[in-house]
């Protein structure tokens, strides 16, 4: 179980690393990799798009059998983020701050050839049980 576990974990850096710099490229200022919020909650990327904040899911597959890598992005995903989303948020002390919820895929494995990435803005809306106050 140990070796699997690395596995995973060098494998979901690697996807990180990857998807950083695509982001970089395209525009994308990062604030912050792996960023803890609360106990359990971890935001993989927290970037900027010119004044919008950016809460990044980055999924690494080695390759498609499965289905897309965006499709694990699923409803109780989603609501550890908006949870994790909403607690950064509020340490910033400004809920009127506009933000948003993008998946990156990276498709590949390291050392082979060139990753497939595909970002997906506004991939998913906060979910329901989750606001800011105004």
């Amino acid at each position: 179980m140990f070796g699997k576990q690395k596995t995973t974990d060098d494998t979901g850096r690697w996807g990180e690393a990857i998807a950083e710099s695509w982001l970089k490229r395209n525009g994308f200022r990062v604030n912050g990799r792996r960023v803890r919020v609360g106990r359990r909650d971890e935001l993989d990327l927290v970037c900027r798009d010119g004044e919008v904040l950016v809460f990044v899911e980055v999924k690494t597959r080695a390759g498609e059998v499965y289905g897309r890598p965006a499709q694990a992005v699923d409803r109780h995903k989603r609501h550890v983020l908006s949870r994790a989303a909403v607690r950064y948020v509020q340490k910033l002390k400004n809920p009127q701050i506009c933000f948003r919820f993008d998946v990156v895929e990276v498709v590949g494995r390291r050392g082979e050839s060139a990753p497939v990435v595909r970002h997906i803005p506004n991939a998913f809306s906060l979910d329901s049980r989750y606001s800011l106050p105004a």
